[in-house]
């Protein structure tokens, strides 16, 4: 392949839960896309995130973490993951470097079915040693790099910091030479594939997962139910709901006199206003569907490919 040709591909990002995919993400956009949380298990659905630069287009598709399969909700977060591995050009794995050097006995666990789908791949694949800043000491580093390349001999590994962006540049050099030769498959200022009211429940999701403790975070699920552009006052009116799976949740999220779900409201309403470039008004309501997460009908109404 010559060196003046467009490369355009895609990129399944892949790893255990809270490995960093969501924060690498949007650090190589320099954009935000996908929510991020403290939390494992934040990302629900594949993210689609588009980085066009004057030689290339790479397509990352941000994938929930793998994990142990319990219900229906976790069954359709683990088949996004399989959709975007097979219709990757590339792989590229996210690992907690810190959490596998400090405890390098939860490494096999954590990878084991990943490490049986890409044992024989064949495709260009990266594995990013991620959270590097974390520790001070790079030397312990030598027998968990060693044992990845044990592991997939056949892949480029690459440490590095999501959080501080370092190595990134390094990164996205890197990644364009396994591209494929290939015109632009989108726009050059398209970001994401993902529609803007998508995106403005998953902010609401965010602060979610950020102010609620426990599993209540799990049991909740938010839902665009109006959205409507008033002219007049120059402003988007937005009505979200949000879904819990118990009555004792619902308080929970509502808080004393209502002071969790207004905070929450004032935080997502700034980063809505961010994401539209618009003022917004914001209401949420909070609404009880038991068992909502085996419910097939409302999963698929949430985006979420169920079988």
């Amino acid at each position: 392949m010559t060196e003046d040709k467009y490369r355009c591909g895609w990129i399944a990002l892949m790893g255990p839960p809270n490995a960093g995919k969501s924060t690498l993400l949007n650090s190589l956009l320099g954009q935000k896309v996908a929510i991020v949380t403290p939390r494992p298990q934040t990302t629900r659905n594949q993210i689609v995130g588009i980085l066009t630069e004057n030689d290339a287009q790479t397509i990352f598709m941000d994938t929930p973490g793998i994990a142990q399969i319990r219900g229906r909700l976790s069954k359709a977060m683990i088949q996004a993951v399989w959709q975007s591995l097979a219709a990757a050009d590339m792989i590229m794995l996210i690992l907690d470097a810190d959490l596998y050097i400090r405890k390098p006995e939860f490494l096999e666990k954590d990878i084991q079915s990943l490490r049986q789908a890409l044992e024989a791949e064949k495709r260009p694949m990266v594995i990013v040693a991620n959270k590097v800043d974390l520790f001070s000491d790079k030397s312990k580093m030598l027998p968990f790099l060693t044992r990845l390349h044990e592991i997939w001999p056949q892949a480029e590994i690459f440490p590095a910091s999501a959080l501080r962006r370092d190595g990134l540049e390094q990164l996205k050099s890197l990644i364009k030479g396994f591209l494929p030769e290939r015109e632009a498959e989108f726009p050059e200022d398209q970001i994401s594939t993902a529609p803007v009211r998508f995106m403005t429940a998953e902010i609401v999701r965010e602060k979610l997962f950020l102010h609620m403790k426990q599993e209540v975070p799990y049991a909740v699920a938010v839902d665009i139910e109006n959205w409507e552009e008033d002219a007049a006052r120059g402003q988007t009116v937005i009505h979200a709901v949000i879904y819990v799976a118990r009555p004792s949740h619902k308080a929970i999220v509502i808080g004393r006199a209502g002071a969790s779900i207004k905070q929450i409201g004032i935080e997502a309403r700034k980063d809505i206003q961010e994401l539209l470039g618009s003022k917004v008004h914001l209401e949420l309501w909070v609404k009880v569907r038991e068992g909502w997460t085996e419910d097939a009908a409302f999963l698929r109404d949430l985006g979420m490919l169920v079988e």
